[in-house]
C-alpha cells in the first residue's frame, strides 16, 4: 500500500480523464443524472490535511477517492444549508493501485470504475461492507 508521491504527466492526466469520461458515459442514465448534481472532482493526490483528518498515514495508504457530504439515506430537514455533496477521485493513488495489477490500461480502467462506483455507493448510503460485497471495495 501507499507510495511516494509521483509526478503525473499531462498525457497521463489526459488519458485518465478520457477513461473517466468514457466510464461516466457508460453508466445507467439515472447515475449520469446524479453526477450532474454531485460533481466528480479529479485531483492528483488527496491533501495532507484530508489524510490527517481521516487518521491516514500518507505513506501507508492509497486513498483513491472520497464522497464528501451526507448520504441520501441519512439526510433530514436538519441538513439544510450544508455544502453540496461531491465526489473526489485521486489520479496518482488510482494509478499506483492499477500498476500493481496486470494489463495496465485495463487495470487503470477497472480501478477508476471501481473507485467511481464505490464513491457513488457512499452517496447512496452503502458502507464499506456493502461495497465489498458488490466488488467495489
Amino acid at each position: 500500500m501507499g507510495g511516494s508521491k509521483q509526478m503525473i504527466s499531462p498525457g497521463q492526466r489526459e488519458d485518465f480523464d478520457q477513461i473517466l469520461e468514457q466510464l461516466i458515459e457508460e453508466l445507467p442514465e439515472n447515475l449520469r443524472t446524479l453526477l450532474e448534481e454531485v460533481p466528480v472532482i479529479v485531483e492528483d493526490e488527496p491533501s495532507a490535511e484530508d489524510l490527517e483528518d481521516m487518521g491516514l498515514d500518507p505513506e501507508a495508504t492509497d486513498l483513491c477517492g472520497l464522497h464528501w457530504g451526507i448520504a441520501l439515506t441519512r439526510r433530514s430537514v436538519e441538513n439544510s444549508g450544508v455544502l453540496p455533496d461531491r465526489i473526489s477521485l485521486f489520479r496518482a493513488p488510482i494509478m499506483r493501485v492499477a500498476r500493481r495489477q496486470r494489463g495496465r490500461r485495463e487495470a487503470l480502467r477497472a480501478q477508476i470504475r471501481i473507485t467511481l462506483l464505490h464513491e457513488i455507493g457512499h452517496h447512496f448510503g452503502l458502507d464499506e461492507d456493502d461495497l465489498a460485497k458488490l466488488g467495489y471495495a
